[in-house]
């Protein structure tokens, strides 16, 4: 059996990891492996290591690794004790692929590791473009040392290439995230409401707020300014879905935790968790923040995404997207275009740029191609253009 190791360390990203996980388990050829870290093992990011458990999976290793300040120099010791740890992760089990999602740093520390131990590595999701945030830097590293590349659009398959990599080990396969949309049961809204503790007697917004890593000093302007419109917006409730462990995330949480104190039309968690988020999205007015869902999962609820600021700067995004700066009078004017009549209607015909689906058959099928029939040469050539 080849031995495939999964690695995931937020909540979101286990999300999108879920329905290939299921996949690969179906595979009699493939012994799947589950490490954990980062913020699924912290108390104050909700413990989400439980909701791998709880979806019926086994985790084959925790693996602690995260300091519990979120400055830059914490974060560079958070990656150098994840290289630490798993170096002797993987000189015990010895993988013979690692599968990873995204532009984490932590996903950057454990991908280094495994390249110096000569692990090929499965990567979904390069060639996307956040120039906001230090994950534009993170992502294209980790793509220089991956074998198998998986991105979402043709255009990001495209830029890989551009970076060096043969077009024979890069494929566009969609987004997990739109696969889950169309493939999950999601919850009625009364069953939203019951499971989060919340009373939906009025329309509701989803926000999500991320720390822009490449902006200095501004963190707390921008995202005042975001809950300055939801406190102007007292005719709206608003579900807030709390920051990861990013450089000042810890600041957003403070603010939100904050708010929740002096209004009453808010809710917040640290992690919703895949199902109750999605139904969120499902039903809720527009979605509004920073986040790459908003981007990417959102129209294909034909919902309004407010995005804001620079962190998902470039990146492919659907006609249901609004853009705006992090000010109140901009944010504000994206709140009043998102519900109008006009602009809704247009988001219910949007096209999902994202793809319609089956994403992890692809990536499955493309993985038992390279891994069971021997075509994995570590000897990289650059591609030239």
């Amino acid at each position: 059996m080849k031995k495939i190791s999964v690695l995931t360390a937020t909540r979101a990203e286990y999300g999108l990891l879920k329905p290939i996980i299921e996949n690969l388990n179906t595979i009699s050829e493939f012994d799947v492996r589950i490490v954990v870290t980062g913020a699924h093992l912290s108390p104050e990011f909700g413990l989400t290591y439980k909701e791998i458990e709880e979806d019926g999976f086994l985790i084959d290793s925790k693996i602690e690794m995260l300091l519990s300040a979120d400055t830059p120099a914490a974060i560079s010791k958070s990656m150098g004790l994840a290289m630490i740890s798993f170096a002797d992760y993987f000189e015990k089990l010895k993988p013979d692929m690692l599968l990873v999602l995204g532009d984490r740093y932590e996903t950057l520390a454990v991908c280094t590791a495994a390249m110096n131990q000569r692990i090929p590595i499965a990567h979904l999701y390069g060639g996307e473009t956040t120039e906001g945030a230090v994950d534009e830097a993170i992502r294209h590293a980790i793509t220089k040392l991956s074998y198998l590349h998986f991105t979402s659009t043709e255009s990001y398959r495209k830029r890989v290439i551009q970076l060096g990599e043969h077009p024979d080990r890069v494929f566009c396969v969609g987004a997990v995230g739109v696969e889950n949309i169309l493939s999950q049961p999601l919850m009625s809204k009364d069953e939203l409401a019951l499971s989060i503790k919340f009373n939906f007697d009025k329309p509701y917004a989803v926000v999500t707020f991320h720390p822009v890593t490449l902006e200095d000093n501004q963190l707390q302007e921008q995202f005042q300014a975001l809950l300055k419109v939801c406190q102007k917006h007292q005719n709206l409730n608003f579900i807030f879905t709390k920051a990861n462990a990013d450089a000042n995330g810890r600041i957003i949480n403070k603010m939100i935790d904050h708010y929740l104190e002096k209004y009453n039309n808010a809710t917040a968690f640290t992690s919703l968790g895949l199902i109750r988020y999605l139904s969120a999205l499902k039903y809720c007015e527009f979605v509004i923040g920073n986040s790459s869902s908003g981007l990417i999962e959102a129209p294909s609820f034909g919902i309004p995404t407010i995005n804001i600021g620079d962190r998902q700067k470039r990146r492919i995004q659907a006609d249901s997207v609004i853009n705006c700066l992090p000010s109140y009078e901009d944010i504000k004017n994206a709140v009043h275009l998102a519900l109008s009549v006009n602009f809704k209607k247009k988001c219910r015909s949007t096209i999902n740029p994202y793809g319609n689906g089956g994403t992890s058959k692809k990536v499955i099928a493309k993985i038992k191609e390279f891994l069971l029939n021997e075509r994995i040469e570590l000897k990289k050539k650059f591609y030239d253009l």
